[in-house]
């Protein structure tokens, strides 16, 4: 069902609210992103840092009202809103976890049913709209994300539901493997830099932005440093295996100790594919092995994009 038009709700991410007159000045020091380059038309993929460039958060951002909405693993709202808001103190800008106020749906080859609802939305990537109480995003590989407030969600699931096939959440995600698009949770916090999941090549890392917490180590690997563990897609020879958790290890001959954990996996319609992060001689040899050096076996497979880092850093 990948392959075909489908919608399904996002239950497994919540919602930080950062609003104020401050917020984004505040934000600007926290996170990945460029925040200037953030309006009415445009939402971007982002992620705070500690200062040692680790990803305690990754998500997706966007302006709403008087501040931000960050779309982020559930279980990582409160530590972040925490985390956050002891920096805040100073700034007129207030924390909230708004994951019961907000309702979102993704949609796959759904175009159609968001000009029912009011919303043509521009086939570049990141690009936003508006209409009636509803935000429409689009994602990088054409599906779109479609934000609702709760009062209203009932209401837009059933007018989707009309036109649209619901699919469980593990379609969504296996698009998400299949694009290449990582995500930072609660097994993975603080283990990889922005770039070892390719953030910077899906617009979600500013060069140009100036400080912010963890910028010179996430700058220097741009610029000076070579990645020796960047992302790989990789799909299991056996797709009746269980599913792996994030943060589970992979491993090579080339090594004798892990060359690797697991970012995101999914299983459906047979296929089991992931998303892992892998030490790039490991990858280079292909024998990658899930959970030990005797484990199932991996496939690699291509990602859907090529890294630039000329045009990395152009923005």
């Amino acid at each position: 069902m990948t392959d075909t038009a489908f919608f399904c709700v996002l239950s497994h991410e919540g919602v930080l609210a950062v609003r104020g007159p401050d917020a984004s000045k505040f934000l600007q020091g926290q996170l990945t992103c460029n925040l200037n380059y953030l309006d009415a038309q445009h939402s971007s993929l982002g992620a705070r840092c500690t200062p040692k460039g680790r990803m305690q958060s990754s998500f997706r951002i966007l302006p709403e009202a008087d501040g931000y909405l960050l779309a982020m693993e559930r279980e990582l709202v409160q530590t972040q809103l925490a985390d956050l808001t002891k920096y805040a103190a100073f700034s007129k800008s207030k924390l909230y976890d708004e994951s019961t106020e907000w309702v979102r749906f993704g949609l796959n080859a759904g175009d159609g049913v968001l000009v029912n609802l009011g919303l043509d939305l521009p086939p570049e990537a990141d690009r936003m709209v508006t209409a009636h109480g509803l935000i429409a995003i689009r994602l990088p590989d054409g599906r779109a994300e479609l934000w609702v407030r709760a009062v209203d969600a009932e209401t837009i699931r059933l007018r989707l539901s009309a036109q649209l096939p619901e699919a469980p959440l593990e379609h969504w995600l296996m698009a998400q493997i299949r694009a290449g698009i990582g995500q930072v949770v609660t097994g993975t916090r603080d283990l990889f830099i922005p770039q070892m999941i390719n953030l910077q090549a899906l617009g979600g890392v500013s060069f140009k932005k100036g400080c912010y917490t963890g910028q010179e180590i996430v700058a220097r690997m741009q610029y000076l440093g070579k990645l020796k563990r960047r992302l790989h897609r990789l799909a299991a020879e056996n797709a009746e295996a269980e599913l792996p958790a994030p943060g589970l290890e992979l491993y090579s001959p080339v090594h004798g100790s892990s060359v690797g954990e697991v970012v995101l996996a999914a299983s459906v319609d047979g296929a089991l594919e992931l998303l892992a992060v892998l030490q790039e001689d490991a990858a280079a040899d292909g024998r990658i092995f899930l959970g030990s050096p005797d484990g199932l076996p991996l496939t690699l497979l291509d990602l859907p994009y090529m890294l630039d880092a000329a045009q990395e850093i152009q923005r």
